[in-house]
């Protein structure tokens, strides 16, 4: 399926940006338009792996990593911008918040996700006309729905207001494509019933589709949709949480992986705890080109990387927090797994930095980076391009979200046990201590700072706790929640959409 994505999104690409109304259309009768394309399930699937194409802002190697991180990770507490990132002003303003609608990478994290439900929209669109075995045909489109969907929540989980895009562009007369942004009850529903009609997917699926969204993932992101949703409108908290955990209840037929690091290094792609993940490859056939320079983007200079994104040491903190209370004698496991510090661990006692004690790697008193989603050995760290997937969605992410939405509906009994899981499974833990609603409520959150690092979810945690003003407080950082819990609706939308008023 992924060799067919590059060919078949330059198709779309270039059907949107070239259809136009002159006064003379010649149409070649040999030509492939999008009006010609819909032939059978071969260009069915070729359509999807486009909708598939543009998740998580797959522009090109290298702003994949520039776009997607910037963004959504150097606004939380537990990250800092590397050195080398202080050299790009549009980077730097994210990080202080002092950022315009016109920031660039602001503009290009909107815009590839409108591409990326364009190409959804196109699918739902075309495909019920195609003639094939009905009952994969309701997949693909439940695929779409799901892809839609998701796409449209990311938009809503950095934006106040989005605009609702439901129709494929390229067949709405031009005249018609300034839409106004809608309110956020309306995108919620909107979201909601798209991945309702995506929960009919296949809880498992065939050998060749590996990778594609199932049952699973969209229960997943309708949990956290609810479970989103219940903080935002109060008086219907109770509904929400409930709508959550009975979405949670569904993911089903996954299990905690062991190898905590083994998830995000290549080693263990599509494990059993992946409930959806971004399907990356060293493969290049006809065109294909999902292959990244994340790693070089995150590592240290240390380690020969650029040096773009940091831990803060209130992340370092967060591990010790507990002390070496784990059943290896030391800090939590996902600590050692996260990041590299200086720790009798690296140090000869366990492991090393890629063939070095940490020492003399970092030199005695050096600093934290990440570990995380770095390639497993010194070869491919020196790498210029890797080819190995992204989790998106874990089942850790799961028990955590439902043990928060059981604990938010009085149910505190219940969530322990969930918590517990986590911290014995990735954290060689003891059980948390505390009983009462308050306690797991910090554990939770604990457990999500320790759990999550470049996954990019403690900004929506924070702001969906109303926290975002005292946590970046916290670490010297100056926060405005009315004018920073969301992105400005971006300039490049103001300037080609006359239904927003600029």
């Amino acid at each position: 399926m992924k060799k067919n994505i590059y060919s078949f999104a330059l198709l779309l690409v270039t059907v949107f940006f070239c259809s136009c109304e002159d006064f003379l259309t010649v149409e070649s009768p040999d030509k492939l338009t999008s009006e010609k394309y819909w032939r059978n399930e071969s260009d069915a699937e070729k359509g999807l792996a486009a909708a598939y194409s543009k998740l998580e802002h797959f522009i090109d190697t290298w702003e994949f990593a520039e776009v997607r991180w910037p963004v959504e990770a150097y606004r939380e507490d537990i990250i800092n911008p590397g050195k080398d990132a202080m050299n790009y002003l549009n980077w730097v303003e994210l990080s202080k918040f002092t950022y315009t609608n016109g920031n660039s990478q602001i503009n290009l994290y909107w815009k590839s996700i409108y591409r990326g439900i364009n190409y959804a929209n196109q699918v739902i669109e075309k495909v019920p006309n195609i003639e094939m075995d009905p009952t994969y045909r309701d997949q693909i489109l439940n695929e779409a729905y799901f892809l839609r969907a998701y796409y449209h929540m990311k938009l809503l989980l950095n934006w106040k207001e989005i605009v609702i895009r439901d129709t494929y562009l390229v067949t709405v007369s031009s005249d018609k494509l300034g839409k106004p942004l809608s309110t956020r009850e309306e995108a919620w529903n909107f979201i909601i019933e798209d991945l309702k009609k995506a929960q009919k997917l296949p809880v498992t699926l065939k050998p060749e589709q590996l990778g594609r969204a199932t049952a699973g993932a969209a229960n997943a992101y309708l949990g956290f949709a609810y479970l989103t949703r219940a903080y935002e409108i109060p008086e219907k908290k109770t509904e929400y949480l409930t709508a959550a955990l009975n979405a949670f209840n569904e993911v089903k037929g996954y299990n905690l992986v062991k190898e905590f690091r083994d998830m995000f290094n290549g080693k263990n792609q599509n494990s059993p705890e992946s409930v959806f993940e971004l399907q990356c490859t060293m493969n290049s056939a006809d065109g294909a080109n999902y292959k990244t320079q994340m790693h070089m983007w995150i590592a240290s200079s240390e380690l020969g990387g650029w040096d773009e994104i940091l831990p803060n040491q209130m992340l370092v903190d967060e591990y010790k927090k507990e002390g070496k209370i784990a059943t290896t004698g030391r800090y939590d496991t996902r600590a050692y797994e996260t990041l590299f510090f200086e720790d009798e661990y690296f140090n000869g006692g366990g492991d090393d930095a890629y063939g070095l004690t940490y020492d003399e790697r970092f030199g005695k008193g050096g600093r934290a980076v990440f570990r995380k989603l770095l390639p497993p050995t010194l070869a491919e760290l020196k790498q210029s391009r890797v080819g190995y997937n992204i989790p998106l969605m874990r089942y850790a992410n799961v028990l955590l979200m439902k043990a928060e939405a059981l604990n938010e509906l009085g149910r505190t009994n219940e969530a322990i046990p969930y918590i517990n899981e986590v911290r014995e499974v990735h954290g060689d833990m003891p059980p948390m201590t505390g009983t009462s609603a308050e306690a797991v409520r910090a554990q939770i959150e604990h457990e999500r700072i320790l759990e999550f690092p470049l996954e990019n979810y403690r900004f929506y945690d924070l702001r969906r706790w109303g926290k975002t003003k005292e946590a970046l407080k916290a670490v010297g950082r100056d926060f405005d929640p009315a004018k920073n819990d969301f992105y400005p609706t971006p300039l490049t939308e103001l300037n080609s959409n006359d239904q927003i008023q600029k």
